[in-house]
């Protein structure tokens, strides 16, 4: 019997299983690999390039899509994965596979989905990401004919789980709240314990917070470079204090009121200050050039500053899984929070209000009223399946969710001018 080639080193056997036991497969490649491959040709990650990451697909052929986005946080972690002695190529899986449960309309569209489903389990971007790879990716079937998505190895799917809980068991905070944020939905409890087997309760395993890294990272200076390019940020009018306060409020609002204004200014101005970050922008060659210069930089910046840190405690020997944590400079998370806080105080939070997301909320709501009223009739025919599989109204109503979470930006605009009648005029 031909079996992969060897788990490579820090990694187990363990680490290489699958949810369902695969022989056959070709020797010439690693588990791992085929795990890259499999996210890397699924139709999940291609729906992501007509999803909106910030600004919507349409609005710029410049902006960044979830694809794209995909792509740039997969290329940040494995190089940092890679330095630290993880596979890259579980590291390479866990950042393209990131996004992949976000539904259309970003962010706007996942609240959406949520309010909607309140009553069965609520919406949540990363525990549709874990169904999508162990249920509703089309790849691999059991002997009973059910899909177990794209059935990867543990190591790479827990690779995935940015949050290793269910609904309001998260880690309590010191006002005694939890996150909203989630990793898995009660019907995939089983394969969330299989592949959590050896991990500490609510603990990441290494590649697991390298992919949070990259994606932060990524998400920060990307974004902040998407915002300077469509005149949406002043880099130079931003140095005024009156300009950072409002920067200011908006990180201890969006992200962490822990953080003090003080910490939060000074991560602000030490970015600002930086002899590559421009004081100006026009779209000349020289414009253009200063501003990727500026994205490479401080992306190295942030990446060096945590493998530095990462080294000094566990030491030179190659990590991975639980062997390590990934250590990020206070000073290092302060500055990555105020660029996130940058492009929410002038791009994200304007846009709440807009037109145009109520108009993308409403689609939605349109849709899920159609189709939970209309059964399996509109239905993608694998969702049907699990439609006609479905025991309860709450599963039933599950499988409507998952198929406009599937929906790209276009998609969801076209089932809705096709179901629902003509769509606002701000489309």
């Amino acid at each position: 019997m031909r079996r992969d080639r060897q788990v490579p080193a820090p990694y187990a056997p363990s680490d290489a299983e699958r949810w369902l036991p695969e022989e056959g497969k070709s020797p010439r490649r690693t588990p791992f690999q085929r795990d890259r491959a499999r996210v890397l040709h699924s139709a999940g990650l291609r729906r992501l390039g007509a999803k909106t990451q910030v600004l919507g697909p349409s609005s710029d052929d410049f902006i960044r899509t979830r694809l794209t986005h995909s792509l740039e946080v997969a290329q940040v972690g494995r190089e940092l994965g890679q330095a630290l002695g993880c596979d890259p190529d579980v590291v390479d899986t866990a950042c393209l596979s990131h996004d992949l449960g976000h539904p259309p309309f970003g962010h706007n569209g996942e609240r959406a989905l949520h309010e909607v489903s309140s009553d069965f389990g609520g919406f949540e971007g990363n525990a549709q990401t874990l169904r999508l790879l162990t249920v509703l990716e089309p790849k691999v079937l059991d002997e009973a004919g059910a899909g177990v998505g794209l059935n990867l190895t543990r190591a790479s799917l827990d690779a995935t789980v940015k949050y290793p809980w269910g609904a309001g068991d998260g880690p309590v905070r010191a006002d005694g709240t939890t996150t909203a944020k989630f990793g898995v939905y009660d019907a995939d409890r089983p394969v969330f314990d299989w592949l959590r087997v050896g991990a500490p309760e609510r603990g990441r395993c290494l590649e697991a917070q390298v992919m949070d890294l990259a994606d932060d990272v990524a998400y920060s200076v990307h974004d902040v470079e998407d915002a300077v390019a469509g005149a949406r940020v002043d880099l130079g009018r931003l140095r005024a204090d009156h300009a950072q306060a409002g920067v200011v409020d908006q990180v201890r609002s969006w992200y962490n009121p822990e953080l003090t204004d003080d910490q939060i200014g000074s991560a602000l101005e030490r970015v600002l200050a930086m002899p590559f970050v421009p004081a100006t922008f026009g779209h000349t060659m020289a414009d253009l050039a200063a501003l990727k210069d500026m994205t490479s930089q401080l992306i190295g910046r942030f990446l060096s500053a945590a493998e530095d840190a990462t080294r000094k405690r566990f030491g030179e020997e190659p990590l991975a899984r639980y062997a390590a944590d990934l250590v990020i400079p206070e000073a290092t998370e302060a500055e990555i929070l105020a660029l996130k806080g940058l492009v929410a105080h002038y791009v994200m939070a304007p846009r709440e209000t807009e037109p145009l997301y109520l108009a993308q909320r409403t689609i939605l709501f349109d849709l899920a009223d159609v189709l939970m009223g209309s059964g399996p009739e509109h239905l993608e025919a694998h969702l049907a399946e699990l439609w006609h599989a479905a025991e309860t109204d709450a599963d039933r109503q599950r499988v409507v969710i998952e198929q406009i979470a599937s929906l790209t930006d276009t998609s969801a605009q076209q089932w809705h001018a096709r179901l629902c009648g003509m769509l606002s005029e701000v489309y």
